[in-house]
């Protein structure tokens, strides 16, 4: 049962996007998927919650004093609007670092009001503004914690990337895992759809204290997540505490969702040309398929289930929608 995700132009479909999912609950049955659960993909930024998890099961947020907004920041993807960068240079000032501390590079916000206002003002985009920049304040403040030096804290055998590794390894039951490097310059490990569900259902279940903290703060703070205009706050922001989302590159998503009933379902849904705009279409065919959001949180979320397309004068030429075929 794929998920299609059909770009219309009129009545015609133009193209299609792929996607696969799989949803499991807590004991780890599988209760839908379309496409290969055990299809290997990377995880990366889907993978923020549970790197920041390894600092706060060090204690290392708490020595440092960070808020649950600055927390919240350790787990977003960020648009890089004035709220994230403001975030990120307080985590900083705390730690007793600068952006020259910073391993993860520069880029242009995301959010083009942002990037827009940059370039008025003669200014260039600092690692403040990249998206991954409140993950490595974190990661910066697990090495002050442990005293070692944070130069190289980005490198697989440096101790903070060591410790988020067990971490990994812990939550995915998974052993010598196939590691990339991320655009922030991270090891990103490859991982099983089915793995990547479980991590999600684990998040949401309550039953991990280091995960409950990113949990409370993603949950609590969506627009530090993401930004405007972004599916993750959006998302977060209408569940309102029931459920938790995290995209990551190349069009990886994780969710965590807590039902009526008490059950707790983990979800991994991977586009598999990587396209981003079919990302939110697929994510809301699975919750719906599968009856999981209300007919409320569907209406909220309903700019995100059907895209409408326009063209450079702002005509409505089309769609994106998402359909699971039997």
């Amino acid at each position: 049962m794929p998920i299609l995700c059909k770009v219309t132009r009129g009545f015609y479909i133009e193209s299609i996007h792929v996607a696969y999912a799989v949803v499991v609950d807590a004991n780890g049955k599988i209760v839908f998927n379309s496409g290969d659960p055990k299809y290997v993909t990377c995880i990366r930024s889907a993978l923020k919650p549970f790197q920041s998890s390894a600092a706060v099961l060090a204690g290392a947020f708490e020595a440092v004093g960070f808020t649950n907004q600055e927390i919240a920041l350790t787990c977003a993807s960020h648009n890089g609007e004035e709220i994230h960068v403001k975030t990120a240079a307080g985590m900083l000032e705390k730690l007793g670092y600068t952006v020259d501390n910073y391993e993860c590079g520069s880029h242009a916000p995301y959010h083009k009001a942002s990037a827009e206002y940059l370039i008025r003002q003669g200014q260039t985009p600092t690692a403040l503004h990249n998206n991954c920049s409140g993950k490595h304040a974190g990661m910066l403040a697990l090495a002050k914690h442990l005293k070692v030096d944070p130069k190289g804290y980005t490198l697989p055998d440096h101790p903070v990337q060591k410790m988020i590794l067990k971490q990994v390894e812990r939550y995915s039951g998974l052993h010598d895992l196939p590691i990339g490097v991320d655009g922030c310059s991270l090891p990103t490990p490859f991982l099983p759809l089915y793995s990547i569900a479980m991590m999600f259902q684990k998040l949401a279940s309550g039953d991990y204290p280091e995960l409950n903290l990113p949990y409370e703060v993603m949950t609590t703070n969506p627009y530090l997540i993401a930004g405007e205009k972004r599916f993750d706050t959006d998302f977060l922001k209408v569940l309102a505490g029931r459920a938790v989302t995290k995209v990551g590159g190349e069009a990886i998503r994780g969710v965590g969702i807590r039902r009526p009933d008490g059950e707790i379902w983990g979800i991994a849904v991977k586009v598999l040309d990587g396209n981003q705009r079919a990302n939110p279409v697929a994510t809301l065919t699975v919750l719906k398929h599968l009856d999981l959001l209300t007919e409320d949180e569907l209406t909220q979320l309903d700019a995100y289930r059907v895209t409408k397309l326009f063209n450079h004068r702002k005509i409505h030429i089309g769609n994106i929608s998402g359909s699971i075929e039997e």
